[in-house]
């Protein structure tokens, strides 16, 4: 069971775990392809249909950053917290045995405010909530990891569409693209060993050395490490970043489940549509 499977990040999530043979049924307050019951999961009724007879609930409903200041912070805990915690519940009863939660890196919050140099973001950089959102995202965090199922947790880097010159720069450090958002959570469904909270993000050409150098001078850094990225941006007439404020680590979700994220930089330049106006192709 998906919920939120009408949504962008639930919607891929279903189509990968279909792909690999898993059986898949979604819950969302919107009609989707995959999604079989149409309803808000502070029903007891929806909530209860969507478990019955579930092995595994991926948990990728909620509001989410876009939604602070539009939604008041009620909204948010009934939605994003109390939901959650009477998912768990219902899940319990009807025997599921393992639970996904879709987390995001927001949650690290003013945790990723660099002070002289790059922050490393792994699972060791303690959040610290700055708004609303960040705070209902660790509130359900805890209660999935304190239940009594099995479960992961999966805090998900940025992923959503923007222009191509700004997912292209984030995707240097910050960003992931959504097919490896959902290759990341059907591997972590495979493995029903593995619990904990993973970030997941992209692929990046840095090393944890190269944090005050990023911060000072990213375009020497990134002209160093990642050379056919430096020579795309100048096809382009795009700039390199002058300053990078933060690199997301994945490392202990390859380590754990195997996660390797393939979706990089110039994979999206190359895309159809993409490529810079000589046509070049840009290979990895």
């Amino acid at each position: 069971m998906v919920t939120g499977a009408s949504g962008r990040v639930g919607d891929a999530v279903a189509q990968a775990l279909d792909a690999t043979g898993w059986r898949v049924r979604g819950v969302d307050r919107a009609p989707g392809r995959w999604t079989s019951i149409v309803g808000d999961l502070r029903d007891g009724q929806v909530r209860r249909a969507a478990v019955r007879a579930a092995g595994v609930v991926v948990h990728a409903a909620a509001l989410h950053a876009p939604h602070v200041g539009l939604v008041d912070d009620g909204e948010f805990r009934a939605v994003n917290v109390e939901a959650t915690a009477a998912l768990l519940d219902d899940a319990k009863a009807a025997g599921v045995r393992r639970v996904i939660y879709i987390s995001s890196t927001s949650v690290y919050g003013d945790a990723l405010v660099p002070t002289d140099r790059a922050v490393w973001v792994d699972e060791n950089l303690p959040p610290r909530p700055r708004d609303i959102y960040d705070e209902t995202k660790i509130a359900a965090e805890q209660l999935v990891t304190a239940g009594a199922i099995s479960s992961t947790v999966l805090r998900i880097a940025r992923c959503f569409p923007e222009p191509l010159p700004v997912l292209a720069t984030r995707l240097l450090h910050r960003a992931v693209r959504l097919a490896d958002v959902a290759v990341a959570t059907s591997s972590a469904v495979a493995h029903d060993a593995v619990v904990g909270t993973f970030n997941i993000a992209g692929q990046y050409p840095f090393t944890h050395t190269d944090c005050v150098a990023l911060y000072h001078d990213a375009a020497n850094v990134i002209a160093e490490r990642a050379p056919k990225v430096a020579a795309a941006f100048h096809d382009r007439g795009w700039p390199l970043p002058r300053t990078i404020d933060r690199v997301y680590d994945s490392c202990a979700a390859t380590n754990a489940f195997g996660y390797h994220p393939t979706e990089g930089v110039l994979r999206l330049l190359n895309e159809p549509g993409n490529e810079s106006s000589s046509k070049r192709t840009i290979r990895n």
